[in-house]
């Protein structure tokens, strides 16, 4: 397995997203895959299918990962086929579902090891699987096949470097203590035939036993132990002078594990079942579960083992940010940690990938897109910024629609009051002036719209110019979506040479032509479309000020006498004193 996919080891590392995994069984379903009716297997499996198919495919209690354990217990009997070019569309399915779990990969690689001749099928697997993984089982599973493969003295040298490879990997978790044992068996176990032969298993288990104990292991005592006997064997002054000097760093690494266990119990609470990441819902349960995993990474990054040796040190913490974004897929601020992480040690390139696989996961992620398109800027990459942008918007389009329509009642669109945040007209009828209203989800969602347009807007002016900034805001007008805040950006935005902070300093021309005029323009149009949305007051008063640096008094009077204005006024007056209360 070569390094040279180094950079893709990170961002490869991630869960299937369970929407594909519909789409797929979708697709297999309607191939008409010839099934055995008396076979259990293929009941359940179907029975699962079909459960799935009426459920979220995101919810914990969705048939998803029981369909998963199916399929990993049966293998491809499931949806067995004669049929050449279907029974390779099931192994794709199948590929694809196990990648979420190293249990399922275990089970399906199985398969393909009871015959020898299948055999390069599972080495593909293996290829394929531990790529970037994490999963400590997987790699026990890979070297047992390798010690099975590399039985002769001849290919000891092989079994010794897999032994290396894994541990490279997966040597920093605490649950490698088995790895680790192995290992050291296997190095004992060799047969040397000269006395420098001899010399170099003493050192290779020495140098071995020296890196378990500074790794706090479930079962660090273990190797410690062993290394006393070890020591002492040859020569006991010696030996208590080479363990006094790795005693602190095994001590560090013993009282290291209590913390760390404290941390994983809570972000691994046990389960017999699959783990498939579910959507988040932003309740109290997913804020204090994001905080404890954002304390935990942080607590990593600070080094508390105190490594010296740096590529150690990024091992281990690359190894928790694998965990972390499997584990936290679709949460956006967990990836954008990875990424932060792995900039800060000069990885750009590997950086850029976990970033694209966030996005990937999290297409809605206003945090992840805006990160990932300044970044193209820089590079001045301009067409994947708009890109981004595009792909962003069309996502978040296709939200607020649905919103809209299971919401038909909700009046935030085309800016009319909504109901949840209408105010009575009068102090003494408002029944909940304790409390201030609050937004309905759609308008949360369209006024994180009008952020991207914004900064889409932003973008377009600082890297080509102001026709690209027009064409921007010219889609803008036509989206039915984009809120208030869109025009105001643009309006009183200090690159427009329409811009009021600008023509402070503009001597002032015609009162028909003149680029001012555009920037009136813009702030009557937001109080034309949006007249009694009360936010929209602020835009108002810049449309005040405007209009008093133009001075043009007669616009100025006729706004503020317009019912819409002072309504505006009013309305934000109560709404201001209602969270005074």
């Amino acid at each position: 397995m070569d390094e040279s996919n180094a950079a893709q080891d990170f961002a490869g590392d991630k869960t299937q997203p369970t929407a594909d995994i519909l789409a797929l069984l979708s697709q297999n379903n309607n191939a008409n895959i010839k099934t055995e009716p008396d076979s259990s297997s293929t009941t359940e499996f179907n029975a699962l299918f079909s459960e799935l198919t009426n459920e979220s495919p995101h919810s914990p209690d969705a048939g998803v990962g029981r369909a998963v354990e199916a399929l990993s217990k049966h293998g491809e009997s499931t949806c067995a086929t004669n049929d050449t070019s279907e029974r390779e569309g099931t192994r794709t399915l199948f590929v694809t579902f196990v990648r979420v779990k190293s249990s399922a990969q275990i089970a399906y690689i199985n398969h393909f090891l009871d015959v020898e001749a299948t055999f390069p099928e599972a080495e593909k697997l293996f290829i394929k699987f531990l790529r970037g993984s994490s999963g400590v089982d997987l790699w026990k599973f890979y070297l047992t096949y390798v010690r099975r493969r590399n039985t002769g003295p001849k290919t000891r040298d092989i079994v010794r470097n897999s032994y290396e490879f894994a541990l490279k990997h997966v040597g920093q978790d605490k649950d490698a203590g088995q790895i680790w044992d192995d290992y050291i068996e296997f190095l004992k176990a060799g047969d040397p035939s000269s006395t420098w032969e001899e010399q170099q298993q003493m050192d290779a288990l020495r140098k071995t036993y020296h890196r378990a104990v500074q790794i706090p292991l479930e079962n660090v005592e273990c190797p410690w132990s062993q290394l006393e006997t070890f020591e002492n064997k040859f020569n006991s002054i010696t030996a208590k002078k080479l363990l006094s000097d790795l005693s602190p760093a095994y001590t560090k690494a013993r009282a290291f594990l209590r913390p760390l266990t404290n941390h994983l119990n809570v972000l691994y609470p046990p389960s017999k079942d699959l783990f498939l990441p579910s959507l988040p819902t932003f309740d109290a349960a997913d804020r204090s579960l994001v905080g404890k995993w954002k304390a935990y990474l942080k607590w990593e990054e600070s080094n508390p083992l105190e490594i010296e040796d740096k590529e150690t040190l990024i091992r281990r913490i690359q190894g928790v940010y694998r965990k972390a974004v499997v584990r936290m897929r679709f949460y956006p601020e967990i990836w954008y940690m990875a990424y932060n992480w792995t900039t800060n040690g000069e990885k750009p390139d590997d950086a850029l990938l976990i970033l694209k696989a966030g996005i990937d996961a999290n297409p809605t992620s206003n945090l992840l897109t805006f990160v990932y398109a300044e970044v193209m800027e820089q590079k001045e990459d301009y067409a994947k910024v708009h890109t981004a942008f595009e792909k962003l918007l069309q996502v978040q389009v296709k939200i607020l629609d649905e919103l809209q329509k299971n919401n038909p009642e909700d009046g935030s669109f085309n800016g009319s009051q909504p109901s949840s945040q209408s105010i009575n007209t009068s102090f003494g009828s408002q029944q909940s002036a304790m409390t201030p209203p609050r937004l309905t989800e759609l308008q949360e969602r369209r006024t994180e719209y009008g952020l991207v347009y914004i900064l889409y807007m932003r973008f377009a002016r600082r890297a080509e110019g102001l026709q690209a900034m027009r064409k921007v805001f010219g889609k803008a007008r036509k989206d039915k979506w984009a809120p208030w805040e869109v025009y105001e950006a643009c309006g009183e935005s200090p690159h427009m040479p329409c811009s009021m902070e600008r023509m402070k300093y503009r001597p002032r021309e015609d009162n028909h032509q003149g680029p001012h005029l555009v920037g009136r323009n813009i702030f009557e149009m937001v109080h034309s479309l949006f007249l009694l949305y009360p936010p929209v007051i602020h835009s108002l008063h810049m449309l005040d000020r405007f209009l008093l640096v133009e001075e043009h008094p007669s616009r100025y009077h006729a706004l503020y006498q317009s019912p819409g204005y002072r309504d505006g006024q009013r309305r934000a007056i109560e709404t201001q004193t209602l969270v005074l209360l």
